[in-house]
């Protein structure tokens, strides 16, 4: 398998993490409607996971890649909102690979 460039690790996090923040919306109702907890720990505990390792990899990347610190802020908001990790891979990460 070919190894992954920081860049190429950090949109596969920010893909999962926002995977990861959309399976909430499946295991909340879960939780709170019938009381089945199992499903939201085990998506909690991977979420967070997930997100440390997206911040991790956008320090590294913010290091490696010069980001100015507003895209900095850009990209940790994103992580904060649903949907944003997509938005910031199509619109802005997309486009560094190239």
């Amino acid at each position: 398998m070919k190894n992954l460039n920081s860049l190429q690790q950090f949109r596969l996090i920010a893909i999962l993490e926002g995977i990861s923040y959309l399976l909430f919306a499946v295991t909340m109702p879960l939780k709170y409607m019938y009381e089945i907890l199992e499903p939201n720990f085990y998506v909690g505990m991977i979420h967070g996971i997930l997100f440390i390792a997206y911040l991790m990899l956008g320090v590294r990347c913010w290091v490696i890649y010069k980001w100015s610190i507003g895209f900095v802020a850009l990209a940790v908001l994103a992580s904060l909102l649903p949907f944003g990790t997509f938005y910031l891979d199509a619109k802005y990460l997309k486009k560094q690979m190239v």
